[in-house]
């Protein structure tokens, strides 16, 4: 059993005996694996969200809250390859992380068969890029949720960096490029920040005032905005 699989049955295993807990002895007997094996897989459900905790005591173990998980999702086949081709675009995004986690909780829920056809059809599926992916700074991520302003330090076309203070407004991404709009207060202007030339980023804590927030005042010359809520359906 792989690891991927071996992260469904865990899950599953927790839901069936739930609320009574299972050591991580007794769940790597029942996997083949080492208790230090399966500690690492509880700990990667648990960083990716799913309600996994550990009972102390000689007859503790580790539970699980059925009342807070998903049942198995009804994904199709189809559908699952194109949640994973979709998170796996974001792997050069600021959201790569995000993407990562939510990819984890998608394979811990979906039955062994049809994530079984996925992963083999996801190998048959390439991005061509042209070169590495350059890390981006954390604070990246959140930094729409949050609307703290950040101190950053960015490099221009010529290589000259230099440090100050945005206020994060919105993203633009062009294949593996990804542009933090924001209004920098260096240039007291809107500005669109390339993401592999902002080399570090911290956030001040201090809460961006609200500023309207147009694409149009970007004036970006060439391609057509598309904006990705437009693809959400209604509920």
């Amino acid at each position: 059993m792989n690891r991927t699989d071996r992260l469904y049955a865990l899950v599953e295993e927790l839901r069936a005996v739930a609320p009574r807990p299972r050591s991580a002895r007794l769940l790597a007997m029942k996997f083949d694996v080492s208790s230090r094996t399966i500690e690492r897989d509880l700990s990667a459900l648990q960083q990716s969200g799913v309600p996994i905790w550990a009972e102390p005591g000689r007859t503790g173990g580790y539970c699980l809250d059925p009342a807070r998980t998903l049942a198995p999702l009804g994904f199709t086949v189809d559908e699952a390859l194109a949640v994973t081709i979709s998170l796996g675009m974001l792997a050069t995004s600021p959201f790569r992380d995000a993407a990562t986690s939510a990819l984890r909780k998608v394979v811990a829920v979906m039955d062994d068969r049809s994530l079984g056809e996925t992963a083999d059809l996801a190998t048959r599926i390439h991005l061509l890029e042209d070169g590495p992916a350059v890390e981006m700074p954390m604070e990246l991520a959140g930094a729409l949720r949050t609307r703290n302003v950040l101190q950053i330090v960015y490099r221009d076309r010529t290589g000259i960096e230099t440090s100050r203070a945005i206020e994060p407004l919105g993203y633009v991404g062009k294949g593996r490029d990804w542009y933090l709009i924001a209004w920098c207060r260096l240039r007291h202007d809107l500005r669109a920040f390339k993401g592999e030339r902002i080399s570090a980023a911290v956030s001040t804590g201090e809460r961006s005032p609200q500023r309207p927030f147009r694409i149009e005042d970007l004036d970006i010359p060439r391609g057509e905005l598309r904006t990705v809520s437009s693809g959400m359906p209604d509920r």
